[in-house]
């Protein structure tokens, strides 16, 4: 149970269905379910009066339930299939969470394909919501090359620069550029309501090192995942 007047929910989004890596939300990552090590960060923080899983599917539920999280409902068949968003997710949760009579001040919608997430990264998340002021919270990393002497490819295999205009301009010289790190939003429930939107125009961000992030989409970046995880986490 989290300390402090504000209340807050986990809610990690894990339907059944993946087409690109069958399972993968319940899939064993260097031998845990995959959602599990989402569920032990949310919990190992202490900062949620309630960790819960939003899914469609009766073994993703059970399994979610094995590893300490709570399954209160199951998904509509509206926030289940392949064309749903994130946002139409939480916003049920939320409205399902309300009509049993319980309502957040902060929800964190944490992806339970995120293995590198840490709660020490969850909590300084939360921090930095409420002292900055942000409706949302995010967090991100470096492009390891300056997208602004990134290159377009053509059919044919010709490239040209995104950008010419920094054909000649030194890397170092260029603005730093960040991508979402994919893992995690801290957000205020009122303006997620009011909005709709997890990145909207009063979004604060937590750089992460890039080391401690990893799209996991296809098989190699699940094998790359695992190699890395087990390079920092041992």
């Amino acid at each position: 149970m989290s300390s402090g007047a504000l209340t807050s929910v986990a809610i990690i989004p894990a339907r059944g269905g993946s087409k690109r890596i069958p399972r993968k939300n319940i899939r064993p990552f260097r031998g845990r379910p995959m959602l599990a090590w989402s569920v032990a960060a949310a919990l190992e923080a202490g900062v949620f009066d309630a960790v819960m899983v939003s899914t469609d599917d009766a073994e993703v539920a059970e399994v979610a339930r094995s590893c300490g999280a709570e399954v209160p409902f199951l998904r509509s068949s509206e926030t289940a299939d392949d064309h749903a968003t994130t946002s139409a997710v939480l916003t049920e949760v939320l409205a399902r969470y309300r009509d049993a009579g319980c309502s957040f001040d902060l929800a964190c919608c944490l992806y339970p394909t995120a293995p590198f997430v840490r709660a020490e990264d969850l909590s300084a998340g939360k921090v930095r919501l409420l002292e900055e002021g942000f409706d949302v919270l995010m967090p991100v990393a470096a492009f390891s090359y300056p997208i602004w002497r990134s290159l377009k490819r053509e059919e044919d295999g010709r490239v040209k620069l995104n950008f010419p205009e920094n054909l000649n301009t030194r890397s170092q010289d260029l603005p730093a550029a960040y991508h979402d790190a994919g893992q995690w939003y801290w957000f205020r429930t009122a303006a997620f309501l009011r909005d709709g939107v997890l990145m909207g125009s009063n979004t604060g961000s937590l750089v992460l090192p890039a080391v401690r992030v990893q799209d996991i989409d296809n098989e190699d970046d699940w094998a790359l995942a695992e190699l890395k995880h087990e390079r920092i986490f041992g």
